[in-house]
């Protein structure tokens, strides 16, 4: 392989990886000024004390100590080296949140963008399709999505009166509960909106019965983009009828920053 390829490699690994070089440069950066700093101490104490040993003997005070301009003036360049990391470090780490943040941003704007489009395309289906043939669609797409992946088996199937099996299709995941329940969860967090000016995905998921995931409390609804819930009907691979949950209007990164 030609040197030049290898070096494009590399560059574009560091460059795809670069939070977590920088990260893990400016953890050993901080291990390194602790060392140094240490270090510098020891230097800075015997310094000291020749200096403080030197003073009583010409002196004769056994009480005499250094003071505090002295003893800069004595040790002020053992700490150069420690100050250095300390400056590096704390370089890289701001260099690592500004790398972050653009990426955040850059990916935030694109779903943006893709949420645009999807909600153009679905107008456009219904405009083109009607009403009740995007409807069948959907039912097709998430009868699919059911019939992929099935409930697992470690499901309690809680078949009390009103409640059936249902399917979050945002994650996939199922519970059991009713339409009236589904819909009070929409009308609870719609009324969180209302009031806070937000509300996160994560309030849905209290609302309804689910735990919290690792991003749900990054995605949300705010007072331009109120939660608003499609439902379908599947069958499981075992027979059971089941309701999928999906939004409308999804949740959007960004939800709690107020104009």
């Amino acid at each position: 392989m030609a040197l030049s390829s290898l070096m494009a490699r590399a560059s574009k690994y560091m460059t795809d990886n670069s939070p977590a070089i920088l990260t893990g440069v400016a953890v050993a950066g901080t291990v390194a000024t602790a060392y140094l700093t240490g270090r510098a101490t020891v230097k800075a104490m015997e310094v000291i004390r020749a200096e403080e040993e030197e003073a009583r003997e010409s002196t004769g005070d056994d009480g005499y100590q250094l003071n505090g301009r002295r003893i800069a003036e004595l040790c002020w360049q053992f700490y150069i080296p420690a100050a250095g990391s300390a400056v590096a470090t704390i370089a890289l780490i701001i260099a690592a949140n500004r790398v972050g943040a653009r990426r955040a941003a850059a990916l935030a704007a694109a779903y943006a963008i893709s949420e645009k489009a999807f909600d153009e395309y679905r107008e456009k289906m219904v405009e083109r399709l009607g009403t009740r043939k995007e409807q069948e669609a959907r039912d097709e797409i998430a009868q699919a999505r059911v019939t992929a992946n099935p409930p697992p088996e470690s499901l309690i199937w809680d078949e009390t009166a009103n409640s059936v099996l249902c399917c979050d299709l945002f994650t996939g995941r199922y519970f059991m509960s009713d339409m009236e329940a589904l819909r009070r969860a929409e009308n609870n967090v719609n009324y969180m909106v209302n009031n806070n000016y937000y509300a996160s995905l994560s309030d849905f998921y209290d609302q309804v019965g689910l735990e919290r995931t690792s991003m749900s409390d990054d995605f949300g609804w705010n007072a331009d983009k109120l939660l608003e819930l499609e439902f379908s009907t599947a069958m499981t691979p075992m027979g059971k009828p089941c309701i999928t949950v999906n939004f409308r209007v999804m949740p959007i990164r960004g939800f709690a920053r107020l104009r």
